[in-house]
């Protein structure tokens, strides 16, 4: 029988798949991979030698490298062996010595969206939840629960507290240390985050109107005005005519359980006004 007319997945044989796998016919695994528990391997999936997946739902296309560990048990000391997973969106690279933790008991589910790139090293916690087309690089580390918008760039380095969202678009600098949430459509950077300022180079790469920018300027200036307190601030911006994406600037600041990373020139007595 030809390869094409084959309906068996490419499956190394020092590759061990566990009883319960379900691996597509289309996809491809490599040497000394491991398929674990209660897994489903999507059409199209590349994994690569050495790699560990395991209580985990792998979306199509998906490509996970040599050494990369996917829906492996949580880094928590609460966890209890609970019966969680961890859920793949379709075209997402995971690059070599990745690890990307399923849930605990307190979500049940890691989710990951569609057309991720983790680059080598990096490292997602339990509970989290990633936005499409979101871009880890190197030796990035998000802690449980987080929360990462759809468009993100974390530099590499940096590293996210427990709890934090890093809202749509927003770039995270190289080395950023992030204590607090990061407002969508932002730039970041320092060893405490600080803002910088919007990410205009991706808003433009994005094909984001100029309008748009415009009101998102106004509203990120006027944000940061000290002349009166956030919340007044946010409210009255709130109430004029704004485009979507100042709306949701606005209401991610505003809905903000931890406090929002500020610009550098505001003093860190008033982070959590």
């Amino acid at each position: 029988m030809s390869l094409s007319a084959s309906k068996e997945p490419a499956i190394h044989p020092t590759a061990i798949l566990h009883a319960s796998a379900e691996v597509d016919p289309t996809a491809t695994i490599g040497p000394y991979a491991i398929i674990g528990e209660d897994t489903k391997i999507g059409p199209r999936v590349t994994v690569g030698p050495h790699a560990v997946v395991e209580f985990a739902e792998i979306g199509e296309a998906c490509k996970i490298y040599s050494g990369a560990y996917v829906g492996t048990a949580p880094q928590d000391l609460k966890y209890r062996g609970e019966r969680t997973k961890l859920v793949m969106g379709p075209g997402c690279l995971v690059r070599e010595a990745t690890t990307l933790n399923r849930g605990t008991a307190a979500t049940g589910v890691t989710r990951i969206g569609a057309r991720c790139l983790f680059m080598a090293n990096s490292h997602v916690a339990h509970d989290c939840i990633i936005g499409n087309e979101v871009i880890l690089a190197n030796s990035v580390a998000v802690a449980g629960h987080c929360e990462i918008g759809e468009g993100s760039v974390l530099g590499g380095l940096s590293a996210f507290h427990q709890f934090v969202r890093v809202g749509r678009f927003a770039m995270v600098g190289g080395g950023c240390m992030v204590p607090l949430d990061i407002p969508p459509y932002t730039l970041s950077w320092g060893d405490r985050a600080r803002l910088s300022g919007l990410n205009l180079l991706g808003l433009r790469r994005r094909g984001v109107s100029a309008d748009v920018i415009k009101d998102l300027k106004l509203v990120y200036r006027e944000v940061f005005d000290s002349s009166m307190p956030i919340k007044e601030r946010i409210q009255r911006l709130l109430a004029a005519d704004r485009t979507s994406e100042a709306k949701e600037f606005l209401t991610f600041i505003k809905e903000s359980p931890r406090g929002i990373c500020r610009p550098s020139d505001i003093d860190s007595s008033t982070e959590n006004a």
